[in-house]
């Protein structure tokens, strides 16, 4: 486990920048993060190949639309609205994808959590407390009155 450490305590130590870059890039957030950016980006090749390759031609069978159409605009420009439907369903296929892997991972997060409440027993008072406690609701009930 990579320990902390504050920016004063580094330069009071005397580390220089690249000390502190490593610093930086050696924690375990930067790494994990770094490997999800990898993951992500391959995993976005195959939603794609998903969309155009499989997605895209049951909309064309079923409906008759084409999704990979174009609407010509003046001066022989074009506007590709299926490259824009396209990346929608990329989208929303991704973010499907990215919304049940995070609800499973606070699943699983969430049971250790668990284990470690249903462990923890109530703290049991000594008779002192108990007895101190008794003095005082008596001591109110008097002043009550």
């Amino acid at each position: 486990m990579v320990q902390k450490v504050s920016k004063e305590d580094l330069k009071a130590k005397g580390f220089s920048f690249i000390d502190e870059f490593k610093e930086f890039v050696l924690r375990g957030n930067v790494i994990d993060m770094a490997v999800g950016v990898i993951i992500g980006g391959a995993f976005q090749g195959i939603v794609t190949a998903l969309t155009e390759d499989f997605i895209n031609p049951l909309i064309n069978g079923i409906g008759g639309a084409e999704v990979g159409g174009t609407f010509k605009i003046y001066g022989g420009q074009v506007i590709r609205y299926g490259d824009f439907i396209t990346a929608v369903i990329n989208f929303l296929i991704m973010a499907l994808v990215l919304f049940v892997l995070l609800k499973t991972v606070n699943k699983f997060m969430s049971i250790g959590k668990k284990e470690k409440v249903k462990k923890e027993e109530p703290v049991k008072k000594s008779e002192e407390v108990e007895l101190l406690e008794e003095i005082r609701d008596l001591l109110k009930k008097q002043n009550s009155k």
